[in-house]
Protein backbone atom coordinates (compact mmCIF):
# COMPACT_ATOMS: atom_id res chain seq x y z
CA UNK A 1 0.00 0.00 0.00
CA UNK A 2 3.10 2.18 0.16
CA UNK A 3 4.39 1.89 -3.18
CA UNK A 4 4.04 4.46 -5.39
CA UNK A 5 2.98 4.40 -8.88
CA UNK A 6 5.07 3.85 -11.45
CA UNK A 7 3.42 6.92 -13.00
CA UNK A 8 4.29 9.70 -10.36
CA UNK A 9 8.11 9.33 -10.77
CA UNK A 10 8.17 11.41 -14.23
CA UNK A 11 6.09 14.31 -12.19
CA UNK A 12 8.87 13.78 -9.38
CA UNK A 13 11.42 14.48 -11.59
CA UNK A 14 9.58 17.30 -13.53
CA UNK A 15 9.27 19.19 -10.39
CA UNK A 16 13.24 18.93 -9.37
CA UNK A 17 14.42 19.80 -13.00
CA UNK A 18 11.62 22.96 -12.26
CA UNK A 19 13.07 24.67 -9.22
CA UNK A 20 16.65 25.25 -10.37
CA UNK A 21 15.07 26.97 -12.91
CA UNK A 22 12.60 29.10 -10.95
CA UNK A 23 15.75 29.98 -8.46
CA UNK A 24 17.73 31.09 -11.62
CA UNK A 25 14.66 33.47 -12.24
CA UNK A 26 15.04 34.86 -9.05
CA UNK A 27 18.75 35.68 -8.97
CA UNK A 28 19.19 39.52 -10.68
CA UNK A 29 20.50 39.83 -14.11
CA UNK A 30 24.08 41.58 -14.62
CA UNK A 31 23.84 44.66 -16.06
CA UNK A 32 27.09 44.42 -17.52
CA UNK A 33 30.21 42.31 -18.53
CA UNK A 34 33.98 42.19 -17.64
CA UNK A 35 35.77 40.66 -20.11
CA UNK A 36 39.20 39.61 -18.49
CA UNK A 37 42.36 41.08 -18.79
CA UNK A 38 44.50 40.20 -21.82
CA UNK A 39 47.92 40.64 -20.01
CA UNK A 40 49.56 43.18 -17.15
CA UNK A 41 48.53 46.58 -17.39
CA UNK A 42 51.62 48.36 -18.90
CA UNK A 43 53.78 50.65 -17.01
CA UNK A 44 53.83 54.80 -17.41
CA UNK A 45 56.99 54.82 -19.42
CA UNK A 46 56.33 52.25 -21.59
CA UNK A 47 52.87 53.80 -21.89
CA UNK A 48 54.65 57.06 -23.25
CA UNK A 49 57.19 55.15 -25.32
CA UNK A 50 53.84 53.57 -27.21
CA UNK A 51 52.14 56.73 -27.84
CA UNK A 52 55.88 58.39 -29.12
CA UNK A 53 55.73 55.56 -31.10
CA UNK A 54 58.81 52.72 -31.02
CA UNK A 55 62.19 53.18 -31.26
CA UNK A 56 64.37 52.49 -33.52
CA UNK A 57 67.77 51.22 -32.24
CA UNK A 58 70.68 51.90 -34.55
CA UNK A 59 71.85 49.40 -36.67
CA UNK A 60 75.87 49.99 -35.70
CA UNK A 61 77.93 52.23 -34.50
CA UNK A 62 78.01 54.36 -37.56
CA UNK A 63 74.00 54.99 -37.99
CA UNK A 64 74.31 55.48 -34.12
CA UNK A 65 77.30 58.33 -34.72
CA UNK A 66 74.59 60.08 -37.53
CA UNK A 67 71.74 60.18 -35.58
CA UNK A 68 73.87 61.92 -32.37
CA UNK A 69 75.17 64.47 -35.51
CA UNK A 70 71.34 65.29 -36.12
CA UNK A 71 70.07 65.61 -32.65
CA UNK A 72 72.98 67.80 -31.88
CA UNK A 73 72.96 69.86 -35.22
CA UNK A 74 68.75 70.07 -34.31
CA UNK A 75 69.69 71.24 -30.62
CA UNK A 76 72.32 73.76 -32.04
CA UNK A 77 69.65 75.24 -34.46
CA UNK A 78 67.26 75.29 -31.78
CA UNK A 79 69.08 77.16 -29.69
CA UNK A 80 70.51 79.71 -32.43
CA UNK A 81 66.90 80.97 -32.98
CA UNK A 82 65.84 81.23 -29.64
CA UNK A 83 68.65 83.55 -28.95
CA UNK A 84 68.30 85.39 -31.83
CA UNK A 85 64.48 85.71 -30.45
CA UNK A 86 66.13 86.67 -26.98
CA UNK A 87 64.74 84.34 -25.23
CA UNK A 88 66.27 84.32 -21.83
CA UNK A 89 67.06 80.42 -21.64
CA UNK A 90 69.27 80.40 -24.55
CA UNK A 91 71.23 84.10 -23.99
CA UNK A 92 74.98 84.52 -22.73
CA UNK A 93 75.13 85.04 -19.15
CA UNK A 94 76.15 88.58 -20.11
CA UNK A 95 72.71 89.21 -22.32
CA UNK A 96 70.44 88.12 -19.61
CA UNK A 97 68.37 90.39 -17.14
CA UNK A 98 65.89 93.12 -17.42
CA UNK A 99 68.40 95.74 -16.88
CA UNK A 100 70.44 94.43 -20.16
CA UNK A 101 67.06 93.62 -21.92
CA UNK A 102 66.72 97.43 -20.94
CA UNK A 103 69.98 98.79 -22.58
CA UNK A 104 69.55 96.14 -26.08
CA UNK A 105 65.95 98.42 -26.35
CA UNK A 106 67.20 101.63 -25.72
CA UNK A 107 69.90 101.29 -28.42
CA UNK A 108 67.87 99.67 -30.79
CA UNK A 109 65.21 102.38 -30.57
CA UNK A 110 68.01 105.07 -31.73
CA UNK A 111 69.67 106.08 -35.18
CA UNK A 112 73.15 106.64 -34.45
CA UNK A 113 76.52 107.03 -36.77
CA UNK A 114 78.39 104.80 -34.41
CA UNK A 115 76.44 101.67 -36.35
CA UNK A 116 78.68 102.34 -39.38
CA UNK A 117 81.83 102.68 -38.01
CA UNK A 118 82.78 99.25 -39.48
CA UNK A 119 81.44 100.39 -43.31
CA UNK A 120 83.87 103.44 -42.80
CA UNK A 121 87.13 101.41 -41.76
CA UNK A 122 87.31 99.96 -45.42
CA UNK A 123 88.48 103.45 -47.53
CA UNK A 124 90.29 104.28 -44.27
CA UNK A 125 92.19 100.83 -45.15
CA UNK A 126 92.42 102.02 -48.59
CA UNK A 127 93.73 105.42 -47.88
CA UNK A 128 96.36 104.47 -45.47
CA UNK A 129 98.09 102.25 -48.05
CA UNK A 130 98.43 104.68 -51.18
CA UNK A 131 101.40 106.49 -51.48
CA UNK A 132 100.07 109.90 -50.45
CA UNK A 133 100.63 111.67 -48.03
CA UNK A 134 97.77 113.95 -47.99
CA UNK A 135 95.58 111.57 -48.21
CA UNK A 136 97.17 109.63 -45.53
CA UNK A 137 96.46 112.81 -43.51
CA UNK A 138 92.86 112.16 -44.32
CA UNK A 139 92.46 108.59 -43.29
CA UNK A 140 94.35 109.80 -39.56
CA UNK A 141 91.82 112.54 -39.45
CA UNK A 142 88.57 110.58 -40.55
CA UNK A 143 89.78 107.72 -38.01
CA UNK A 144 89.81 110.67 -35.31
CA UNK A 145 86.73 111.80 -36.06
CA UNK A 146 85.27 108.26 -35.89
CA UNK A 147 86.49 107.65 -32.42
CA UNK A 148 84.98 110.96 -31.49
CA UNK A 149 82.01 109.94 -32.58
CA UNK A 150 81.87 106.67 -31.24
CA UNK A 151 82.75 107.84 -27.77
CA UNK A 152 80.23 110.54 -27.34
CA UNK A 153 77.51 108.03 -29.04
CA UNK A 154 78.32 105.08 -26.32
CA UNK A 155 78.97 108.05 -23.52
CA UNK A 156 75.21 109.63 -23.90
CA UNK A 157 73.55 106.00 -24.49
CA UNK A 158 75.64 104.68 -21.66
CA UNK A 159 74.51 107.25 -19.16
CA UNK A 160 70.35 107.19 -20.17
CA UNK A 161 70.58 103.43 -20.30
CA UNK A 162 71.95 103.59 -16.61
CA UNK A 163 69.36 106.32 -15.58
CA UNK A 164 66.81 104.31 -16.59
CA UNK A 165 67.95 101.06 -15.09
CA UNK A 166 67.76 102.74 -11.72
CA UNK A 167 64.63 104.33 -12.20
CA UNK A 168 63.01 100.77 -13.70
CA UNK A 169 64.91 98.17 -11.60
CA UNK A 170 66.25 99.75 -8.73
CA UNK A 171 68.14 97.52 -6.48
CA UNK A 172 69.70 95.46 -10.17
CA UNK A 173 72.99 95.41 -10.37
CA UNK A 174 73.86 97.72 -13.45
CA UNK A 175 77.49 97.15 -13.45
CA UNK A 176 78.67 97.38 -16.88
CA UNK A 177 75.73 98.57 -18.72
CA UNK A 178 76.98 101.53 -19.74
CA UNK A 179 79.64 99.52 -21.70
CA UNK A 180 77.32 97.02 -22.77
CA UNK A 181 75.53 99.53 -24.28
CA UNK A 182 77.98 101.57 -25.96
CA UNK A 183 79.44 97.82 -27.53
CA UNK A 184 75.86 96.93 -28.93
CA UNK A 185 75.41 100.46 -30.67
CA UNK A 186 78.81 100.17 -32.89
CA UNK A 187 77.13 97.17 -34.64
CA UNK A 188 75.05 97.09 -37.60
CA UNK A 189 71.09 96.87 -36.62
CA UNK A 190 70.91 93.40 -38.70
CA UNK A 191 73.80 91.63 -36.95
CA UNK A 192 73.06 92.39 -33.70
CA UNK A 193 72.56 89.34 -31.79
CA UNK A 194 69.50 88.83 -29.84
CA UNK A 195 67.81 90.87 -32.99
CA UNK A 196 66.07 93.91 -31.95
CA UNK A 197 62.49 93.76 -30.86
CA UNK A 198 62.09 97.51 -31.45
CA UNK A 199 62.28 99.88 -34.23
CA UNK A 200 64.17 103.49 -34.47
CA UNK A 201 61.99 105.88 -33.16
CA UNK A 202 60.17 103.94 -30.63
CA UNK A 203 59.46 105.45 -26.99
CA UNK A 204 61.33 103.04 -24.24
Amino acid sequence: MFRRRPSDTPDVLESEQSAPDAADADQPVRSSYTPPKSGPTPKRSEAEANRRGPYQAPADRKAASRQSRERERGDRTRRTQALQRGEEWALPKKDRGPVRALARDVVDSRRSLSEYYLVAVIPIFVLIFLPYASLKFAADALVVCILVIVAVEGYTVGRRVQRLANERYPGQDTRGVRLYAAMRETQMRRLRIPKPRVNPGDEI
